[in-house]
């Protein structure tokens, strides 16, 4: 049987995975592959640790170039991470002709363009399931499987540190700084989390999944963020007491004019199944015009389902390197209608807010005055039982408003005597419904 020849930049967790999964299963595979899959060279900085997998010394090198131009080398592995190495590094394996494979989502999200173009240049393939939703194939979904459809809207849970956080403090009404700290203890978060509390993991993810579904490139400097750093477990409560959730949402959307790609927490009615996501798990919702929704869920990190992806874009790569026809499936169609980003207080939604309200008569009618000269009006109303010498928290959820609006009239409100701390919102988000 032919063999092919792997090559893995970067030997940390999930390179460690990739060669676990590729030797465990390396005869069914090979079966369904028609070639054996061998991973001739390892590069890394440390090639001394011990990652538990069995791997022979003479394969490991701290030369990456090396691994790149090694001519036993058919498939390239990137799983460096960062911007700058792994940019030089994949450009380069696109150069000399060999098909890529990354979960690199920052990379991709800040360079795309850059490498769509150099592997159409040198006719081989560039592919990245593993870069959004770890293992959930939600790539090779809006690439090939709802090729036929237009897409209407993505809205994802792609941060299983952000959901793991709000899952716990939602069911053990607990401090957000109290769970990220035993979450970085458990492993689920970093010990500097702000790529992923900030929202910035996310952000990155969303600009490849949009870029995918769109066929247009789209800028991270364009995109709004919003992490969940400082939420309050009181409006975690609240809002389970009016039938939601709160949830990191990457959420795309597109009316046929211009297209809504932000990051932020929002309220998920408890009804809807993204709801029911919880811990570490990822889910992506994809509304087509065709086919409706369809739902992706599964492990969004982690060795295991890392590397499931990795594996799966290997053999992609692999039966196209047999067959002679590489970039079978483009790493990126551009289309010709182009995307017009919406601006972000042009943005229709619904919105809850929390508002904190001195005990005097007339604060509500105050605010409520306020909201209608903005054209916002409310669906519903809460008032809780005042605390000695604190002020009332006053729920509210709107109709549809525009996000200009909503703005405008929450920095009037603000600036009241009324009120004693700056108003909470959050936008809902009614997917499914």
């Amino acid at each position: 049987m032919r063999e092919l020849g792997v090559g893995i930049l970067g030997f940390g967790t999930v390179g460690a995975g990739v060669v676990d999964c590729l030797q465990t299963n390396s005869d069914l595979i090979a079966e369904r592959v028609g070639a054996r899959l061998v991973v001739r060279r390892i590069a890394d900085l440390d090639i001394e640790s011990d990652r538990g997998v069995t791997v022979a010394k003479d394969i490991l090198t701290t030369d990456a170039e090396a691994v790149i131009q090694d001519e036993r080398v058919d498939i390239i592995v990137e799983l460096i991470g960062g911007t700058t190495i792994a940019r030089t590094l994949t450009l380069a394996a696109l150069s000399a002709g060999k098909p890529v494979v990354t979960a690199n989502k920052a990379l991709l999200a800040e360079h795309g363009d850059e490498l769509y173009a150099a592997a159409e240049k040198h006719n081989t393939d560039l592919l990245f399931e593993a870069s959004v939703g770890g293992g959930i194939p939600i790539i090779r979904a809006l690439r090939e499987g709802l090729v036929g459809n237009r897409i209407v809207s993505i809205c994802g849970i792609l941060n299983g540190t952000c959901n793991y956080i709000l899952t716990r403090m939602e069911l053990e009404k607990l401090p957000f700084d109290q769970v990220l700290k035993e979450a970085q203890e458990a492993g689920y978060a970093e010990a500097e989390p702000s790529l992923d509390i900030d929202g910035l993991d996310t952000a990155h993810k969303a600009v490849v999944l949009a870029c995918q579904a769109f066929g247009n490139p789209v800028q991270m400097n364009d995109v709004p963020v919003h992490g969940i750093r400082g939420i309050d477990p009181m409006d975690i409560e609240y809002a389970a007491g009016l039938g939601y959730r709160i949830k990191l949402l990457a959420v795309i959307k597109h009316d046929g004019e211009s297209l809504e790609l932000g990051v932020h927490p929002a309220l998920i009615p408890q009804s809807q199944m993204m709801a029911s996501v919880s811990h570490s798990f990822n889910a992506v919702l994809v509304q087509g015009d065709q086919v409706g929704e369809t739902l992706y869920y599964g492990r969004g990190a982690g060795r295991a389902p890392t590397a499931s992806a990795v594996v799966g874009d290997v053999v992609d790569a692999a039966r196209n390197v047999l067959a002679g026809h590489p970039r079978r499936v483009p790493a990126f169609t551009q289309q010709s209608i182009p995307v017009v980003l919406r601006p972000m207080e042009d943005i229709q939604s619904r919105y809850y807010m929390r508002f904190s309200l001195k005990d005097q008569p007339g604060m509500f009618a105050q605010v409520a005055q306020i909201l209608g000269s903005h054209g916002i009006s409310l669906a519903s109303v809460v008032q809780k039982e005042a605390r000695a010498g604190a002020a009332v928290p006053v729920i509210m959820l709107t109709h549809v408003a525009r996000a200009g609006a909503v703005l405008d009239a929450l920095r009037e409100i603000d600036g009241l005597s009324t009120v004693g701390a700056p108003t909470i919102w959050y936008r809902i988000e009614d997917f499914g419904q």
